[in-house]
């Protein structure tokens, strides 16, 4: 009886319950439920992308509030217009895998290369994602034909 007892309160204490220990049901205050994150707010602000023959390294400034490890800037994606996500490591989660938070550098640049962009790819978007609140902050879409814009720079080795 005494392990049951230590099971159930476990459980209720573990927020699995939604009974109390009469059977009756329990009201969920509203804050305790969790709203669909729109607060995302790992930023690509410029990307610098240089054609080395058959590849490409990218270089991308992001800013990101870094608090430390339970929230920072953790990738960025290369992607194409088809919504294919460039992986130099098949294995990375991201195109670049970002491994530390930077919260005494802000912004910050990474560079990743190569990457190989399709040749009939003129265009990609570069996003960043951050631990929390996942994608959704500010993308930029860089013309590959473009030499340069006010978010991004091209250089071509042709």
């Amino acid at each position: 009886m005494r392990v049951w007892l230590i099971a159930i309160a476990l459980f209720g204490l573990s927020g699995c319950s939604v009974f109390n220990w009469l059977g009756a049901a329990q009201e969920v205050p509203e804050e305790a439920v969790a709203a669909p994150s729109n607060m995302a707010n790992a930023d690509v602000t410029f990307v610098r992308v240089v054609q080395n023959g058959d590849t490409w390294t990218f270089h991308v400034t992001v800013t990101h509030p870094d608090t430390g490890w339970e929230d920072y800037a953790d990738g960025w994606d290369v992607i194409l217009p088809d919504g294919t996500v460039i992986k130099p490591d098949s294995e990375s989660p991201f195109t670049r895998l970002l491994l530390h938070p930077h919260e005494t550098e802000q912004p910050f640049t990474r560079s990743q290369s190569g990457i190989v962009i399709p040749e009939s790819a003129t265009q990609v978007t570069v996003r960043a994602h951050d631990l929390v609140d996942g994608f959704g902050g500010q993308e930029i879409a860089v013309d590959l034909t473009q030499a340069v814009s006010d978010s991004y720079e091209v250089i071509r080795d042709n």
